[in-house]
């Protein structure tokens, strides 16, 4: 696999590989930094994701990028603000050609970067603020100040004759950039393609945080007994992946008895009964690297109905699994799984998300998708570096219970390592009468 590391802010140049992925296991080291192993270098790591970023610019007719996307944001600007504050449209990043990226944030927050993040160049950090998502109506002309400042940064670098790539962007903001006489163009794509291969820091994090939910899941099966309750399962995941060191529990779905078929991806307070089929898909994200990793369990007892279920998902998995590789197109790899007809669905779009591939990083879903729905009219080749989940969905012929499985797989040189390590190579009975 190809290793990355900058001596200046956008040329990636290759190098040896300190860690070896095509013929040793992905490590996941642990949450610390240490002196006596080569773990996760923050350094490479923000010099990779600028010189990604920078390649994409380079690529376009842009002068510069305008991101409002906060994973968009994070992998160019090496900040983040999470919770109730990382959606509210009013972060936003300038990336020109100059590869000096500025960001624009809560102002106590820029204050913070000024202090701890000596990556972004000095005056580069600024006080901002559009309205949070409109509660702050445009007409106060936040975002009319916001453009002019932009439009004034554009000229100041030469580049203000030249479309401005936006990657999501709130419609007033868009007709304020109109109305000054910007011209904006989509750049969403250019940045997926930038984040979908990963260097070797991003997969130790992606490992990491997969190794985590290894630990919950062992948890979980010692919890999993008739009489506890859904959300107490998402109770016990989320405690636990917070002691590990997650940054954030995006999601945990706890889907259990007849609540498995159709496949509702949420939880409820429902009991759980003796003989149940549960399946749980526990998505969190670590240092900003997530995962998207289901199990399925029987508890207490199981049927051959359900048996018979897991082993067809297992099978679809597996083939999958065999087929990812460097150079191969994801239309190849949805061929593999069945037609949404198959498995009791009118259509692709019915059954979209049931077997499916989705890239992971900084987002939940990145690139490649790969899905019957897309894939076979527009494939996408797997490339060497990419890190994605694949899942696979069996209704049993019971008409109630199912089989949901998902694993991390990491493509090398010498085709994908799976980096999801909770046995499922069979039906997981807990607490076995």
């Amino acid at each position: 696999m190809e290793i990355y590391m900058s001596d200046t802010a956008f040329e990636p140049k290759p190098l040896v590989p300190a860690l070896d992925f095509d013929n040793r296991m992905i490590p996941a080291h642990g949450t610390t930094s240490v002196d006596f192993e080569e773990r996760v270098d923050y350094k490479r790591l923000r010099a990779y994701r600028l010189a990604r970023a920078m390649k994409s610019l380079e690529g376009t007719e842009c002068g510069a990028f305008l991101l409002f996307d906060f994973y968009n944001i994070r992998y160019t600007t090496q900040t983040w603000v999470g919770g109730a504050l990382g959606d509210k449209m009013s972060r936003y990043a300038l990336l020109t050609r100059d590869g000096k990226p500025h960001i624009w944030d809560f102002g106590s927050a820029a204050k913070h970067h000024q202090l701890f993040a000596p990556w972004i160049e000095p005056g580069h950090s600024h006080a901002g603020m559009l309205g949070l998502r409109g509660a702050i109506h445009p007409e106060v002309g936040l975002m009319k100040d916001a453009v002019k400042t932009i439009k004034g940064m554009l000229a100041d670098a030469g580049v203000d004759h030249l479309p401005v790539g936006v990657d999501i962007v709130e419609p007033a903001f868009l007709f304020e950039m109109q109305a000054q006489g910007l011209l904006v163009i989509d750049i969403q794509q250019d940045m997926l393609d930038a984040r979908s291969i990963k260097n070797v820091d991003e997969i130790m994090l992606l490992s990491q945080a997969a190794a985590m939910v290894d630990g919950v899941y062992q948890d979980i099966t010692d919890a999993l007994r008739p009489g506890i309750k859904e959300n107490e399962i998402v109770a016990l995941a989320s405690k636990k992946l917070f002691e590990l060191g997650s940054e954030q529990v995006e999601a945990i779905n706890a889907v259990s008895g007849e609540r498995c078929n159709p496949h509702p991806h949420n939880f409820t307070d429902r009991i759980i009964r003796p003989g149940d089929q549960a399946f749980f898909d526990i998505i969190h994200s670590y240092q900003g690297y997530r995962t998207c990793y289901y199990r399925t369990f029987s508890v207490g007892r199981s049927t051959p109905a359900q048996h018979d279920a897991y082993a067809k998902a297992r099978e679809w998995m597996d083939a999958a699994i065999d087929k990812v590789a460097d150079g191969v197109g994801t239309d190849e790899v949805a061929k593999l799984w069945p037609k949404a007809t198959d498995i009791g669905f009118a259509n692709e779009m019915d059954a979209f998300g049931l077997q499916f591939g989705h890239g992971l990083g900084l987002g939940l879903h990145e690139r490649p998708i790969i899905s019957r729905l897309n894939s076979l009219s527009h494939p996408v080749e797997i490339k060497a570096g990419m890190v994605f989940a694949l899942e696979t969905y069996c209704p049993s012929p019971d008409g109630i219970s199912a089989a949901r499985i998902e694993e991390e797989v990491v493509i090398t040189n010498n085709g994908a390592q799976v980096i999801t390590k909770f046995p499922a190579e069979k039906l997981f009975v807990t607490n076995p009468y």
